[in-house]
């Protein structure tokens, strides 16, 4: 691949032109209308790609910022749960805070708002351009063609996420030319059948060849792998996937880049370092999102993942036997833990199951010592136990912390007990820590406590190995299965599996969860599997099987958190009472209440389990005129 489009003028100009004069409410409100002129902003190719590269902005948003949407995706999953317990407002309880009226777009309550506006924005972004494809003159067909695949793509992004989130949707493939106020849901499987016909042409019309940070044609080949598993396309699924294995691909497992020469590392450690990923040595990366400090108008305080997924150790909660305060953030202390492993408040709450449960390997590098962390890895770094009075609290200085019990620890908001929910858990450094490019002296608060901007894996080929699997699962393929299993685990130096016949949804679910952290949208793929259970009825390994027609009563998706997210499951409380639950209905998002309000002729659906579904029609069952 050629290295880093350096032209983000074009992407910032891009943005702006599309979005000038646009809806200030969402893309499916009516009472506003992009004013933008394509005869004369989008009749040259620079312009087209220009725009692309605006939706590749798009993407990007999901994973950077505070309080991330993919935080929100990982919280309706198996793997997290939200961990901010000094407040009430947090999805939670996901049964009274995720409603149609409620806030579903802000730091504080949930993202599922952002997904619905977002995930159209960009629909609509692509459909700006397939519209305006025959304005400009082209070098050749192919030119044109790439452009097209590259946007046909995009959309069938968007649309792969937003029907395995809300369920049916509107289906819109047309550039909008004047308010409309008659949306009518489409049914999920009539869109994703347009999404792989798409999917198809831009296969066969984009390059592997492209600059980092666009559409690739192995990108393509692995989207084209996830609409072919939800429609159940199970052989097809396995032929695009192959498409992409057998491409110039590969997963990376000799050490490379930046940190190649650091011996206490391994090559999962060089895989998802900043300056590494859009390396062209590094065969794995198939689709990325750029951000980074040194590109103007990229995104403020980049992705603050660290502070997101981080344990809050900082709050003087943990404490010696004797009651002093045990660690400090003070990023000039003799051991910084700040720079070290970042300034977290524990949004991402991994479960037992995702931070203790799936790691039974010890010579897994994903977790291995300095590669993942654990609480007792960090070390008693208050300066004043160096002085101090107590022999004991001296002696503890600089030493690992101390396992927490009722007579080692303390907390100033629970009488004395740990809060165990936000400030004592384990964590993925390898993948977490973003050390800044820029001087610490600038803000040692935001930069790098938080995480700063870094380049970030949206598709990779691991994931690919891992779909393949999953396929090969669905036809009854068990030892081709446990293979492409198996070219994950080897690669993270974990011990193979030697039973195929033990192979089963779990298992591949186990290994996404041990690899794909903050890359994979959870809930997405867990509904998405939820579907593929409901559609053929296949017994899953929980012994149940499912249908359609109850979908949102009884569902795989509900079964496999309550089976595997200890906090739901026991609807653990919060320090404001607030207790964990989730319900089976959950399985599909609800359509937010302000999204149907200008849509006074047509009716956009509501899902089962909200207000509003009773007053559902039919989906259309055919492509929209």
């Amino acid at each position: 691949m050629n290295k880093l489009n350096k032209k983000i003028v074009i992407l910032i100009t891009s943005a702006a032109l599309i979005t000038s004069g646009g809806c200030k409410k969402s893309f499916l409100d009516s009472d506003q209308l992009s004013q933008y002129s394509p005869e004369t902003s989008l009749n040259n190719v620079a312009a087209l790609k220009g725009a692309l590269n605006a939706l590749g902005a798009n993407v990007r948003q999901e994973f950077f910022g505070d309080a991330a949407p993919m935080l929100t995706e990982s919280i309706f999953s198996d793997v997290a749960v939200e961990g901010t317990t000094d407040k009430s407002t947090p999805a939670q309880d996901l049964v009274s805070r995720i409603t149609p009226d409620a806030n579903l777009n802000s730091d504080d309550f949930n993202k599922v708002g952002w997904y619905w506006e977002q995930e159209f924005r960009g629909v609509r972004f692509a459909n700006t351009i397939i519209s305006n494809i025959d304005r400009p003159t082209y070098a050749s067909t192919a030119e044109k063609n790439a452009i097209l695949g590259a946007a046909y793509f995009y959309r069938a992004y968007h649309y792969y996420r937003l029907v395995h989130q809300f369920g049916d949707v509107p289906l819109n493939l047309k550039d909008i030319d004047a308010p409309k106020d008659d949306y009518f849901s489409t049914k999920r499987e009539v869109i994703l059948t347009k999404m792989k016909s798409d999917l198809e042409f831009a296969q066969a019309s984009v390059s592997d060849n492209v600059n980092k940070g666009e559409v690739t044609k192995g990108a393509i080949g692995h989207l084209l792998t996830k609409v072919n598993l939800a429609l159940g396309k199970f052989d097809d699924a396995i032929a695009s996937a192959t498409s992409v294995i057998s491409g110039p691909y590969a997963l990376m497992t000799s050490r490379f880049g930046s940190t190649a020469a650091d011996a206490t590392k391994n090559v999962i450690w060089d895989l998802h370092r900043m300056d590494n990923k859009a390396l062209p040595t590094n065969r794995e990366a198939l689709f990325l999102v750029i951000d980074r400090e040194t590109l103007q108008g990229f995104t403020a305080n980049g992705s603050q993942l660290m502070r997101n997924t981080v344990p809050a150790w900082h709050f003087a909660n943990v404490k010696t036997p004797s009651g002093a305060t045990a660690l400090t953030d003070a990023v000039n202390a003799e051991f910084p833990l700040t720079r070290m492993y970042g300034r977290g408040i524990g949004r991402y709450r991994g479960t037992p199951y995702s931070t203790k449960y799936i790691w039974t390997d010890n010579t897994d590098y994903r977790h291995a010592k300095g590669m993942w962390m654990d609480m007792t890895d960090l070390v008693y770094n208050n300066p004043a136990l160096k002085n101090s009075n107590n022999a004991a609290d001296k002696a503890l200085y600089g030493k690992p912390l101390l396992q927490f019990d009722n007579t080692n620890v303390a907390a100033r908001f629970q009488n004395g007990a740990l809060d165990t929910i936000r400030h004592w858990f384990g964590w993925p450094h390898y993948k977490v820590f973003i050390n800044s490019t820029n001087a610490l002296a600038i803000d040692p608060y935001w930069s790098p406590p938080r995480g700063t901007n870094t380049d970030w894996y949206v598709f990779r080929l691991a994931e690919t190995f891992l779909l393949r699997a999953e396929a090969y699962y669905w036809r009854g393929d068990l030892g081709l299965a446990m293979q492409d299993i198996n070219a994950v685990r080897i690669r993270a130096n974990a011990t193979p599996l030697t039973d195929p016949s033990k192979v089963t949804i779990g298992t591949i679910l186990d290994e996404r969860a041990r690899e794909l952290y903050w890359e994979e949208p959870r809930k997405t793929e867990l509904t998405r599997i939820a579907y593929i259970f409901a559609q053929t009825g296949k017994t899953a390994y929980n012994g149940k099987s499912y249908n359609l027609a109850s979908f949102s009563d009884n569902n795989f998706f509900y079964d496999r958190i309550i089976e595997k997210n200890d906090f739901y499951k026991n609807e653990v409380s919060t320090l404001q009472g607030v207790k964990y639950r989730i319900a089976p209905y959950h399985v599909l998002w609800p359509v937010p209440a302000s999204s149907q309000r200008f849509n006074v002729n047509g009716r956009i659906n509501q899902n089962k389990g909200y207000s509003g579904y009773e007053n559902n029609v039919p989906a259309l069952d055919k492509i929209p005129d």
